[in-house]
C-alpha cells in the first residue's frame, strides 16, 4: 500500500474515532436526565453534568424534569342531563421518575392526552350542566385526581388541571343570557328599592329629630316663660307688700282730723259731679261731729 493509501486510511480512522468520541460524551443540563440502555438493558439514569457512554453499546433517552404544560383542545362531552358542551383545558405535569417514564409507556404525552380526554368525558358525564358551569374548581380537582391516579404508575405527577373555556349549546347560551338580564334587572330593582327605603328612613329620622328639637325648644320656651311669669309675680307681690307696708306705716302717723279733711276733699270732688244722690257712710257723721266738737 502506498503512502497515499495509508494517509487516507489513517484519516478515516481519525474521523471515525472523533465521531465515536463525540457520541460517547454527553452534556446533561440540571433539569434533564439521561436514561441509559446498555445492550438494551436499562442501567438507570445519568446526569446532570458530563456523561460518558460506550459507543454503539450504550443508547440514551433524554427526559425533561421541568414542569410541563399541555393543551387539550375543545372536546365535546355530554353532561348527566344530556346537554352537549364543548370544553378545552390545560394540564400540568412533572416527571418524578425518569426511568419509569421511559420504560412504563411508549409515548407518554400521547397516552396522557388520550387519557385526559376520556377522563374529561367521564367526569362531565357524572355532573349536570348547571354544576359544570358553576363548579369549575371541583371539576379541575376531579380531573387532576383521576389523571394522577393513571400517570402515577408512569413516574409522572399531574400537578394541576385548569379548564379554560366551556361552551354550552346555543339555546342554553340564549337562555343564560335572558336569565342574566333578568337577574341584572332584579338587582337594579332591589338596589333602587333599598335606596328609596334608606332615603325614606333618613327623611323620617330627620323629621323625628326636628320634632324632638322643636318640642325641646317649646319646652325650654315654656319653662323660661313660666319662670319669667313667676319672677314677675314675685316682683309684683313684693311691690304690693312694700306699698302696703308704706301705707300702713303712713297710716299710723295720720290723726282723726287729717282723715276728716280727706273725707271733705272727697265730698268736694263728689259735689262737682252730675250725680243728684249721695250715700254717706255712718262713720262719716260721727267724724263730722267729732270735728265740729273739736272745733268748738
Amino acid at each position: 500500500m502506498d503512502a497515499a493509501g495509508l494517509l487516507c486510511l489513517f484519516g478515516g480512522v481519525v474521523v471515525i474515532g472523533l465521531a465515536l468520541a463525540a457520541s460517547a460524551i454527553r452534556i446533561v443540563p440540571e433539569y434533564q436526565r439521561l436514561v441509559v440502555f446498555r445492550l438494551g438493558r436499562s442501567i438507570g439514569e445519568k446526569g446532570p453534568g458530563m456523561i460518558f457512554l460506550i459507543p454503539v453499546i450504550d443508547r440514551a433517552s433524554r427526559v425533561d424534569l421541568r414542569e410541563q404544560v399541555r393543551e387539550i383542545p375543545h372536546q365535546t362531552a355530554i353532561t348527566k342531563d344530556n346537554a352537549g358542551i364543548s370544553i378545552d383545558f390545560l394540564w400540568y405535569y412533572k416527571v418524578l421518575d425518569p426511568t419509569e417514564s421511559v420504560l412504563a409507556v411508549g409515548n407518554f404525552e400521547s397516552a396522557a392526552q388520550g387519557m385526559a380526554t376520556t377522563t374529561l368525558r367521564a367526569v362531565i358525564g357524572s355532573i349536570i350542566l348547571d354544576e359544570v358551569l358553576s363548579e369549575r374548581e371541583h371539576i379541575n380537582t376531579m380531573l387532576r385526581t383521576r389523571l394522577d391516579e393513571v400517570t402515577e404508575r408512569w413516574g409522572v405527577k399531574v400537578t394541576n388541571v385548569e379548564i379554560r373555556e366551556i361552551v354550552p349549546p346555543r339555546e342554553i347560551q340564549e337562555s343564560m343570557n335572558r336569565q342574566m338580564t333578568a337577574e341584572r334587572v332584579r338587582r337594579a330593582v332591589v338596589t333602587e328599592s333599598l335606596g328609596t327605603k334608606e332615603a325614606e328612613v333618613t327623611v323620617a329620622e330627620g323629621k323625628k329629630q326636628a320634632a324632638i328639637l322643636e318640642a325641646e325648644g317649646m319646652k325650654q320656651a315654656a319653662v323660661l316663660e313660666a319662670e319669667g311669669q313667676k319672677a314677675a309675680q314675685e316682683l309684683k307681690a313684693a311691690g304690693y307688700a312694700s306699698a302696703l307696708s308704706n301705707i300702713f306705716a303712713s297710716a299710723k302717723e295720720i290723726d282723726q282730723k287729717t282723715m276728716t279733711l280727706q273725707y271733705f276733699d272727697t265730698l268736694k270732688e263728689m259735689g262737682q259731679g252730675e250725680s243728684t244722690k249721695y250715700i254717706f257712710p255712718m262713720e262719716f257723721t260721727s267724724m263730722i261731729q267729732k270735728f265740729i266738737g273739736g272745733k268748738e
